[in-house]
C-alpha cells in the first residue's frame, strides 16, 4: 500500500519538478496541492476535535456518576457519543492517515528515481552495481547516490536538488559538519512545537467556551483533569507522537522530506487557525 501511494505522489511531484526544475519547489507546491486534497478531512478533523471537546464536560459527570460500575460507563459514553454524533475511532482513523502519508512521501523522497522520475530499474540497477564497486554507493539511499554521481552524466537520473543553498539529498546525520543540512529540520522543529500548542489552545478555547469557565493548564499547556476516554487519549498521543517520529526519521533521511514536512507543518498551522475562526463563526451563527 505505501508503495501504491508513493508511486501516486511521485506523479504530482514529477508534474511540478517538470514545471519548475527544481526539487525544492516542486516539493512545496506539492506540499500545498496536497493539502488541498486532503482539505476536506481536514475539516472534518477539526470539527470532531471541536465535538470531542464539547462532550468533555458530560463526560466527566458520566465518569463521576458511574465510576464504580465500569459497564454502565462504557455504555452510557457510547450512547453520548452517538448522540452528539462523534466515533470514538476518529482519532485512530486519522493516526493511519497520517501514518500512511508519512512513510509514503518518506519512500518517495528515499527512491525518487523509482517513484517519481519512473527510471527503469534496469538502469537503476546497473548505476548502483557501478557506483557499489568505486565505494560511491550509500546503501542507505542508493537512488540518491545515483542522482549524485551519475546525474550530471544522464539526463535520466538527473534531478536538480539545489535550494536556495541547500542540497536537498543531503542527510544531516551523514553531513552534519555542514550547519546548513540542520536549518530545515530545526525549522521543522520550531513548526511542530508551534503546530502543538495551536493545537491545545484550540481545544482549550472550545472547552472554555463550552464550559463557560477558564480552563485550568498544566506545565505542559495541557488541561488539568480531562475525562479520560479512547478517542481523547488517540487524539492526545498521536499529537506528540507524530512530530517526535517525523524529527527521528528527518535526521537520517535526504533534506527532501524534511521541507516537505516543514511545509506541511506551515500549513498546517495556518489551516487549523482559519478552520477554527470559520467553525466557530458557523456555531456562533447557528446557536
Amino acid at each position: 500500500m505505501i508503495n501504491f501511494f508513493a508511486n501516486m505522489f511521485g506523479y504530482l511531484l514529477n508534474f511540478f519538478y517538470n514545471i519548475l526544475n527544481n526539487y525544492g519547489l516542486a516539493i512545496i507546491i506539492f506540499s500545498i496541492a496536497l493539502k488541498i486534497i486532503l482539505l476536506p478531512i481536514s475539516i472534518k478533523q477539526q470539527q470532531t476535535m471541536k465535538k470531542t471537546s464539547k462532550v468533555q464536560a458530560q463526560m466527566k459527570e458520566l465518569q463521576d456518576k458511574y465510576k464504580s460500575n465500569p459497564e454502565k460507563l462504557n455504555q452510557e459514553m457510547m450512547s453520548l457519543y452517538k448522540k452528539e454524533k462523534v466515533s470514538p475511532f476518529s482519532g485512530c482513523i486519522s493516526a493511519i492517515i497520517q501514518i500512511i502519508l508519512l512513510f509514503s512521501v518518506f519512500y518517495l523522497v528515499r527512491n525518487p528515481l523509482t517513484h517519481m522520475k519512473k527510471v527503469d530499474q534496469e538502469l537503476i540497477n546497473t548505476y548502483k552495481d557501478e557506483l557499489n564497486e568505486e565505494g560511491l554507493l550509500n546503501s542507505a539511499y542508493p537512488e540518491i547516490s545515483i542522482i549524485k554521481e551519475r546525474g550530471s552524466k544522464d539526463e535520466a537520473v538527473n534531478l536538480n536538488m539545489e535550494f536556495l543553498g541547500i542540497d536537498l539529498s543531503s542527510v544531516p546525520t551523514q553531513d552534519a559538519q555542514n550547519f546548513k543540512t540542520w536549518i530545515i529540520p530545526v525549522l521543522y522543529v520550531i513548526s511542530s512545537v508551534v503546530s502543538i500548542r495551536i493545537t491545545n489552545k484550540i481545544q482549550t478555547n472550545t472547552k472554555e467556551r463550552d464550559t463557560k469557565k477558564p480552563v485550568e493548564l498544566d506545565e505542559n499547556g495541557n488541561p488539568k483533569e480531562a475525562p479520560i476516554d479512547p478517542m481523547t487519549q488517540t487524539n492526545k498521543m498521536m499529537t506528540w507522537f507524530m512530530p517526535v517520529m517525523s524529527v527521528s526519521i528527518a535526521m537520517v533521511a535526504p533534506l527532501g522530506l524534511a521541507l516537505y514536512w516543514f511545509m506541511n507543518n506551515l500549513l498546517m498551522i495556518a489551516e487549523r487557525l482559519i478552520l477554527d475562526k470559520v467553525l466557530n463563526k458557523e456555531e456562533a451563527e447557528d446557536a
